[in-house]
């Protein structure tokens, strides 16, 4: 049976898919009010799929899913680079009232096999670069019966995408009612933990849980129903479930998909979004290499005009943060530089239509988020976990407070315990870990709050300010309670080719650093220096790149007081990619396994 769902426009449209019981009814929504709008593209309009499109291939999907035995409640499993197919796939799945849920790629075959049973998963989908881990995976746990691979062959007694999308449906199968025989109160997803603290939680997240996060960021952000939006977060991260996947289905997005992140700003110029969300990292690097070219510039007057265009721009942030009134004179400039420089810099990005930014996941240097605001990009920062279904705080687009990340959005709560620890409250709470009952009566207490682990301040004005996480404050030797997060932020400040800093002195006399340079400034510093090697692990032996590195230590040290001061640092002679032995796959240091990895390192920067 087809869907019959009506099909407001425009806003009323939005409003119409946040005011619903499910996410399938707002899916259902949206495409039919865009039916002729792309909704799903690749690069360069490689693949385009509208909204109607994406419609009837759901229901094809879900028809041929039910036919494979998937039923309400069962787990579908995903391992897929950032492509069309994912959505697709997953939104049919979700379509019967299953859940699907989606495996970090970098995973090993013993994490994927511990999440593939955990789970309990009946289906799994993957791209062929992926086959081998995951039928590894398989073979080891034996729960899951159907395996589809989305391109190239499948291995014997598996499936291809292309068998799904030609499978005959039963005739017996009644894809409305299957759909609208989903709950508000029905799992939608399950997000594991990244696992920076042990093995990965499932986080059991509702439909009601994400349409209330919707409903409490329109309330704030107010997105552009019908805009762009680049995916290219991990599918696993909630993060881009929320804000791309299910987001769409609210908003009626176009989601150009990236299958790889070091592409992420050829995708944006490309599809030119309209929401721009990254973790700090990118927006790290973003500002390196921005300052590499102008450093690179040859028109020596080019040069200095850019520069001196930042600065008037830094000069007005920093008044209108300070509370101060802008005087005209640094106005009138600022204008200019808007028109002459900033404007240009933007469009050459492909933000220009861009009209919220935010930040989120990990803390941000101050200096990157004067950066972006003085050239026209105000970074609103955020803060949320999986077990809050992403966002639980956010600042307002019109009330910048750099350093904060905001009062909490409508439908949520917070205070703080009595040391320190953020509480949370509201309806996007997680309905609990899969197969931990323990697990979840230890993070929400009887009241209903979660406990977070992290450790807050909030202001008079009601926004919060992240300090640290509770079990990753160092305390030193004599007692000292200090925030790695802090130092290292410093530490990062302090200069640009630091590029990851981890902060050590837990039960410690002082605090050292292991410093891990960045690959985009040391290729700048490379060619100002004349070395020939710009690589971090070349650089990392050279005499100038330390001596900046230890003056850039140096200025951290001045902001902190002596106790946090770092005494001695070791630069690594390694990068640290993402999903790596040291990085999650959205840039969160892994604290443990670095204090393994680099035990040697950390005890000789004690020695003697």
């Amino acid at each position: 049976m087809a869907s019959t769902a009506s099909a407001p426009t425009g806003d009323a449209a939005t409003l119409a898919a946040l005011n619903v019981a499910t996410l399938c009814e707002s899916f259902q929504m949206t495409a039919a009010a865009r039916a002729d709008q792309v909704a799903l593209r690749t690069i360069a309009d490689g693949v385009t799929v509208t909204f109607a499109e994406y419609a009837q291939r759901v229901q094809q999907f879900a028809g041929a899913l039910h036919a494979l035995g998937v039923q309400q409640g069962d787990t579908v499993g995903f391992m897929l680079s950032n492509r069309p197919e994912f959505h697709l796939v997953d939104t049919a799945a979700m379509h019967l009232g299953a859940v699907p849920f989606s495996i970090y790629n970098t995973s090993s075959t013993e994490q994927i096999a511990f999440l593939l049973s955990d789970a309990g998963c009946r289906v799994m989908v993957v791209d062929g670069a992926f086959l081998e881990h995951a039928q590894a995976a398989i073979e080891q746990v034996g729960v899951v019966e159907h395996l589809v691979v989305v391109d190239g062959p499948a291995p014997e007694g598996g499936l291809t995408l292309s068998d799904l999308e030609s499978a005959e449906i039963p005739a017996s199968f009644d894809f409305e009612a299957a759909w609208r025989a989903v709950a508000g109160s029905d799992l939608l997803t399950l997000i594991y933990t990244s696992g920076t603290t042990g093995p990965p939680k499932g986080v059991q997240l509702t439909h009601a849980n994400e349409l209330a996060e919707c409903r409490g960021i329109e309330a704030v952000g107010h997105p552009r129903p019908g805009g762009s939006v680049v995916s290219f977060l991990p599918h696993a991260h909630i993060a881009d479930r929320g804000l791309s996947h299910y987001a769409q289905m609210v908003w009626g997005h176009t989601v150009t998909c990236c299958p790889d992140v070091t592409q992420v700003f050829a995708h944006v110029a490309d599809c030119r979004p309209t929401f721009f969300g990254a973790v700090p990292r990118v927006w790290e690097k973003l500002k390196a290499a921005l300052e590499a070219g102008i450093e690179a510039e040859p028109d020596g007057g080019r040069r200095a005009a850019v520069k001196g265009a930042i600065e008037v721009g830094l000069q007005k942030i920093r008044a209108e943060l300070n509370g101060d009134r802008v005087p005209e004179e640094l106005q009138a400039a600022y204008e200019r530089a808007e028109e002459a420089v900033f404007s240009t810099m933007r469009a050459r990005l492909g933000l220009d239509r861009s009209e919220w930014y935010v930040i989120g996941a990990a803390p941000c240097p101050l200096e990157v988020l004067e950066f972006f605001a003085a050239i026209g990009i105000p970074i609103c920062e955020v803060w949320g976990m999986s077990e809050t279904t992403s966002i639980a705080t956010l600042v307002p687009q019109d009330q910048l407070r750099l350093g904060t990340v905001g009062p909490p959005i409508p439908g949520v709560e917070i205070r703080l315990a009595d040391d320190g620890e953020l509480l949370v409250r509201g309806d996007t709470i997680m309905a609990g870990y899969r197969n931990q009952p323990e697990k979840t009566a230890e993070t929400i207490d009887a009241h209903g709050w979660l406990h977070t682990g992290d450790v807050g301040a909030i202001d008079e004005a009601g926004f919060l300010k992240i300090v640290d996480r509770k079990k990753e404050l160092i305390i030193n030797a004599a007692g000292k309670n200090m925030s790695p997060a802090n130092i290292e932020q410093q530490l990062k400040q302090g200069s640009p080719l630091i590029g990851q800093a981890v902060a050590i002195g837990d039960g410690r006399p002082y605090n050292v650093a292991l410093i891990v340079l960045d690959p985009d400034a040391c290729a700048a510093f490379a060619g100002q220096h004349g070395l020939g090697d710009p690589s971090p692990e070349a650089m990392s032996g050279e005499e100038a790149v330390l001596d900046e590195v230890s003056a850039g230590v140096e200025r951290a040290n001045s902001h902190l007081s002596r106790v946090e001061q770092i005494k001695r640092f070791r630069v690594l002679p390694v990068d640290w990619p993402p999903a790596g032995d040291e990085l999650t796959p959205t840039m969160k240091l892994k604290r443990r396994p670095i204090a393994e990895k680099y035990a040697g390192e950390i005890d000789a920067l004690y020695a003697g």
